[in-house]
């Protein structure tokens, strides 16, 4: 039986990338699993973590890692390259970081799913720094020169990876733009089975995030100002909050963090959900789906593969540009198009994103290149 190991960025909350791995390490039940960093009481209180055999690098050891291990980014390529994969045949990792650059021989397997090359490092960087306050300065500077020398090793270690898998469309674009590699896509999975349809929809519109600055919370805030005849409700917590609170007007709801309870209750119940990040892939608008609730969103990224704009089945519509006024044009377009997000549509379409379909495209895969693999010359 072959060894397999399991390598991932970090565990510290169970976010899309872990929901990956979570898959994974059922998938491969005997595997061993490593990470750059993991979060000892995430760790214990995660079912698929808590009894595996987990291996991570020395970052996990420096001082204040618990409280801003991404603080350490500057030496994660180093560490990564200090995990001793050498007695693996097969090893799988979930990159959107530098997991990918573990080191491996001729003689191992290398498959690579990835949620993004390091957004951080390459397009996204000049929002990275400018987010960030780090786009002048001296400490701007020396940003610059660490993500400079990142992406030289980013680079350099995608030789090391025999195939690679993208979370969507738009990610196999951008790891050809990086890598000039292709990629096989295979979706993330998204529990559908945790939502259920719900085909009347009451008077408001929903949209939830953490509240950070890529995810546009504060546009979708301030549109829906300028349209007090609509209410929004607004789910999540995050260094924005303060900011974005001051902005809303009288129509606006904001709940801050709630349980997923509540989350689902409300993302059944709105007239739609609205979305205006770019995202790798968005698992959040499935989601709405899965309730029959049409999304109202950003058109660019994963979301364009996801939702349905067109055709007799529409799921949702897009807005092309991350301005006030688009917004605006787009909840009033929805508002007269209404009839034609049926529920039921909504739900069909979200049900091609499932486990069970992510599990039989994966480990089908895997098993293919597995086999190509040991029949090599």
């Amino acid at each position: 039986m072959k060894k397999i190991a399991l390598m991932h960025e970090w565990y510290t909350t169970l976010a899309g990338s872990e929901k990956v791995m979570e898959q994974l390490s059922g998938l491969y039940s005997e595997a061993d699993m490593f990470a750059v960093y993991a979060d000892a009481d995430f760790v214990q209180s995660t079912e698929f973590l808590r009894d595996r055999k987990l291996t991570t690098t020395f970052i996990q050891n420096l001082p204040r890692a618990s409280k801003s291990f991404r603080s350490y980014l500057p030496l994660m390529p180093f560490a990564v390259e200090q995990l001793d994969l050498s007695s693996y045949e097969l090893v799988i990792s979930s990159n959107h970081a530098v997991a990918k650059g573990i080191l491996t021989g001729p003689d191992q397997l290398h498959i690579s799913y990835v949620h993004s090359p390091i957004r951080y490092a390459w397009d996204l960087q000049h929002q990275y720094l400018r987010e960030s306050g780090l786009d002048t300065g001296l400490k701007g500077w020396m940003a610059k020169w660490i993500l400079h020398k990142i992406r030289m090793w980013d680079v350099r270690t995608a030789h090391g990876v025999d195939h690679f898998i993208a979370n969507s469309k738009f990610i196999a674009r951008r790891i050809k733009k990086v890598y000039g590699r292709d990629a096989e896509v295979i979706y993330p999975p998204v529990n559908i089975a945790d939502f259920s349809l719900v085909e009347e929809k009451e008077d408001f519109y929903l949209t939830a995030s953490r509240l950070v600055p890529y995810k546009k919370m504060d546009l979708i805030v301030e549109a829906f100002s300028k349209m007090p005849e609509k209410r929004l409700v607004v789910i999540g917590d995050g260094p924005d909050m303060q900011k974005i609170k001051a902005k809303a007007g009288k129509n606006i709801e904001m709940m801050g963090y709630q349980p997923f309870s509540v989350l689902k209750d409300m993302m059944q119940r709105a007239r739609a959900f609205v979305f205006a990040a770019e995202e790798d892939f968005g698992i959040i608008p499935v989601e709405a789906q899965a309730c029959g609730t049409p999304v109202i969103a950003f058109g660019k990224g994963g979301v364009l593969e996801t939702v349905i704009d067109s055709g007799s089945a529409p799921t949702g519509l897009f807005f092309m540009e991350q301005t006030i006024p688009a917004l605006c044009m787009a909840v009033q377009d929805f508002e007269k198009r209404r009839h034609l997000f049926l529920p039921s549509n909504c739900r069909a379409n979200s049900e091609r994103f499932s486990i069970d379909r992510f599990n039989a495209e994966f480990s089908s895969y895997t098993k293919g290149k597995w086999e190509e693999f040991s029949n090599r010359e």
